[in-house]
């Protein structure tokens, strides 16, 4: 009987006060999301072509 009674007002919670987004609002946020990734990606691609550069005048160091 619990059970039921949570998933009625489960289904009522998410029918009548949730405020869901328009089709619109989900679109520019996916795109801020993927502009987000790339610009965290190539700042994590910087670094890495930095440390490995670092790394290389390191090691020619002692070669």
């Amino acid at each position: 009987m619990k059970i039921r009674t949570y998933l009625q007002e489960t289904w009522t919670e998410l029918i009548h006060k949730v405020s869901w987004p328009t089709w619109s609002d989900l679109q520019n946020s996916a795109v801020v999301v993927m502009i987000g990734t790339v610009i965290i990606s190539l700042i994590i691609f910087a670094m890495d072509i930095s440390f490995r550069n670092i790394m290389e005048m390191i090691y020619s160091l002692f070669y």
